[in-house]
């Protein structure tokens, strides 16, 4: 089975949460599932930009990307959170690789929106170089920038890139482990279960806003692009990913129809 598991950079700030999901996803790899890891790391942007003196803004959940925000994107999603991360899976265990959606043109983007600066859309990704990474025992870790064929580097929405590696690596499930324990209704309560048009509903009633409109527009795209099931749960939950891989209700479960089984 291939799994796609993306991890929100809240998740991965403290050592002690990184190396606890680094185990759990070590373990999911020792019983020969064919796993790949995205991360983000939107919290560690922040800071580091905040400490320069650097405002960030935001725009539909989307953090607008001028040149300096760029090279930030460089140096702490592409350098230190996810050289963090590839540490703390080697040390459990994993042979893990860090990569970029640069990297062998791994994912491909063109420029959202003029208003956003340099904030990619993932057009294509060819995700030859992760199949022949998996199927030779190793860990692909992404982290969320990408570029063109000109050589243009795009800060990428970390759910976007993780959606745009899951459709072409045609993984059997992808599970967002976020800081949320899954995506609210009306009332405030969890939701068991989505389809697109749900998320839809969700986002037109203002229900579902910033990023977490972004990440059910993610979500509704890998659905309508093949990709079976998709799950949002709670990171901080114990071994969360084994246990929705098992089979058990957690977070909030996506398909295309209602009632398609994990």
């Amino acid at each position: 089975m291939k799994v796609l598991i993306k991890l929100g950079g809240t998740l991965l700030d403290s050592v002690e949460s990184r190396n606890r999901l680094s185990a759990e996803i070590s373990a999911l790899r020792a019983r020969n599932l064919e796993v790949v890891v995205v991360h983000g790391g939107g919290k560690q942007m922040t800071r580091f930009l905040s400490e320069r003196g650097i405002e960030s803004r935001f725009v539909g959940g989307l953090r607008v990307s001028t040149p300096e925000v760029i090279d930030a994107v460089l140096k702490v999603l592409a350098g230190t959170v996810n050289h963090e991360l590839v540490a703390s899976l080697v040390a459990a265990g994993s042979k893990a690789v860090g990569l970029s959606g640069i990297d062998a043109s791994l994912t491909e983007a063109e420029q959202l929106h003029a208003d956003l600066g340099a904030v990619g859309r993932p057009v294509r990704s060819e995700t030859a170089l992760l199949d022949l990474l998996t199927s030779n025992g190793y860990l692909p870790v992404v982290a969320c920038v990408a570029g063109d064929k000109q050589g243009q580097i795009f800060n990428v929405n970390a759910d976007q890139m993780a959606v745009a590696c899951a459709i072409g690596y045609r993984a059997d499930k992808l599970i967002f482990l976020t800081d949320v324990d899954g995506v609210k209704g009306k009332d405030g309560n969890i939701l068991p279960s989505l389809t697109p048009a749900g998320c839809e509903q969700l986002i037109a009633e203002g229900i579902a806003t910033g990023g977490m409109q972004a990440k059910l527009n993610a979500a509704t795209d890998a659905l309508k692009n093949g990709i079976a099931q998709v799950i949002i749960a709670p990171g901080s939950l114990q071994k969360a990913a084994e246990r929705i891989l098992a089979g058990e209700q957690i977070g909030t479960k996506l398909a295309a129809e209602e009632g398609v089984r994990a």
